[in-house]
């Protein structure tokens, strides 16, 4: 009588897989390169934010200002069209809440981009002392990788609060550039390995003897 091993099975699993996502990406291989224009595309804005930082700070802090400002009315007006619950005043008070932030946010634009740098630093500090904490007591596997990235947000959020407040002026802007350019690499990769599935799946074709296994 035949069995199938484990081993066996889970092989089968990850070919199924893989042969699932080839197919997927096998109808996506005629516009490959739409796919690295739009990564060429990003690549080249996140270039253009690091070098214009400051005006893509104060931007992205007004367009965070308006989501606000249309996230409050939103909050108002749901308050009221529901009528009369148990949650009216919270939700309304959320509401104006949001109003005012970002009303706030919109009339003073570097002002704001200051104070939101500031709390970034913050931020960054703080989240750095915990990683590196819990890095340090839990020992879990690979645990060197996020004290690495506890001691590297650490030091980002001291050099932030120590050249504040110039750097707020630029600091969001440059996250946003280095944000879109890995973004953009991203969807280049993704690009060249949707035009090259053919000789992926050429090469990683199993033989006959690795995929099929059985006992007495």
């Amino acid at each position: 009588m035949s069995t199938v091993s484990p081993g066996t099975m889970k092989t089968e699993t990850a070919f199924g897989r893989a042969a699932t996502s080839g197919h997927e990406l096998k109808a996506l291989q005629p516009d490959w390169i739409w796919f690295l224009v739009l990564g060429v595309a990003l690549m080249s804005l996140g270039v253009l934010a690091i070098a214009s930082a400051f005006f893509v700070s104060v931007f992205t802090v007004v367009m965070f200002g308006l989501l606000l400002l249309m996230g409050g009315i939103g909050l108002v007006v749901s308050s009221f069209w529901t009528g009369q619950w148990s949650g009216f005043l919270l939700h309304l008070l959320q509401g104006l809440l949001y109003l005012i932030v970002g009303i706030l946010i919109v009339d003073t634009p570097v002002e704001s981009t200051l104070a939101l740098s500031l709390m970034m630093a913050v931020f960054f500090m703080v989240a750095g002392v915990f990683r590196i904490i819990a890095s340090l007591v839990l020992r879990f596997p690979n645990w060197g990788w996020p004290l690495l990235s506890g001691f590297v947000a650490l030091l980002l959020g001291i050099l932030i609060y120590r050249q504040w407040p110039a750097s707020g002026l630029w600091v969001i802007g440059l996250f946003v550039g280095i944000e879109m350019i890995f973004y953009g690499w991203s969807w280049v990769m993704l690009a060249f390995n949707v035009r090259d599935i053919d000789k992926v799946r050429t090469k990683g074709t199993p033989t006959a003897g690795a995929a099929v296994g059985g006992g007495i």
